[in-house]
């Protein structure tokens, strides 16, 4: 069982609407939500590829209920940390006359004491059955920024592996502990260059390559096209699905200690395959796995 971990999940709520006037009440055509946050759609993609997978972490109020419930009509379980605050909510409203799209997202819910007690007695229950977790994304308030790196530690205790997808302090922390796989949000900047030093490897993810540093080697991975040509980059959204999707295709190769080619080029062909609304194309995933070019690259 794959475990992921959101601690400050959001549930989109997508309005559409024509010729929007503000200062008035305007008529909403379509509404739909979603659970969001970078654990849940790891989660997801995980799922639909056929792993067992369980998301946990933290969701409250009414926001929460429903990102439970739209997670369970997707086929996906979950485990969540109940807090007594609402969770964010991310509401997007879509004018169709025009195309513009404005999003208001609320502020990240505050975790008491008490709550990060029952998350970390909650997080080491998970911890028994599995075989690899997905420490993902921002901290709510209340939550110290070392959080990543007690739950990677947990997870050492357990002989577990942990994959961290983070940014910021709350990357430092978890990385000090020496997690299996770190992918920074950022691939440039301060501490970058010094992660392999601390975690086992790093992955950075630019478009739809991956470049992965390990105390051993170098390996570059990126999808070609037959004939030579390269898929086009995916902005907004789609780029986020897609980064998204490649954390998930790196998890199973963690857990089962596959080779770093054969981790790249499942990595790579399940981020080429796989879409926000549509899911996953196998088709196209099996015919992309033929097409991802890996390589081992030398070391400076």
């Amino acid at each position: 069982m794959i475990v992921t971990v959101t601690l400050n999940p959001v549930l989109r709520v997508e309005y559409a609407a024509d010729n929007i006037a503000r200062g008035r009440t305007n008529q909403v055509r379509r509404v739909r939500y979603r659970a969001g946050g970078r654990g849940l759609a790891v989660a997801r993609v995980l799922h639909t590829f056929g792993h067992d997978v369980v998301a946990g972490g933290l969701a409250g109020g009414s926001a929460g209920e429903l990102i439970r419930n739209e997670l369970a009509r997707a086929g996906v379980a979950t485990q969540f940390t109940r807090i007594a605050a609402e969770s964010r909510r991310a509401v997007a409203v879509a004018d169709e006359s025009d195309g513009q799209v404005t999003t208001f997202t609320e502020p990240a819910p505050y975790i008491t004491t008490e709550e990060l007690g029952r998350l970390a007695s909650d997080y080491r229950d998970l911890l028994a059955g599995a075989t690899a977790v997905v420490l993902c994304g921002s901290l709510p308030e209340g939550l110290p920024t070392e959080i990543y790196g007690s739950f990677t530690a947990y997870a050492a205790e357990a002989g577990v592996p942990v994959i961290l997808d983070a940014g910021g302090s709350a990357l430092e922390h978890g990385a000090a502990r020496r997690p299996a796989l770190v992918v920074p949000e950022v691939v440039e900047g301060p501490g970058v260059t010094e992660l392999p030093a601390l975690a086992d490897s790093v992955a950075l993810l630019t478009g739809e390559s991956v470049l992965v540093l390990t105390g051993s080697g170098k390996w570059r991975a990126s999808l070609l096209r037959r004939g030579g040509g390269r898929p086009d980059q995916a902005g907004g959204h789609a780029g986020e699905a897609l980064r998204d999707a490649l954390v998930a295709g790196l998890v199973p190769g963690i857990a089962l200690a596959w080779s770093w080619p054969d981790i790249l080029r499942h990595a790579v062909a399940l981020g080429a395959a796989w879409s926000p609304d549509g899911g996953l194309d196998a088709e196209a995933y099996e015919d992309f796995l033929t097409a991802v070019d890996v390589r081992r690259l030398p070391v400076k």
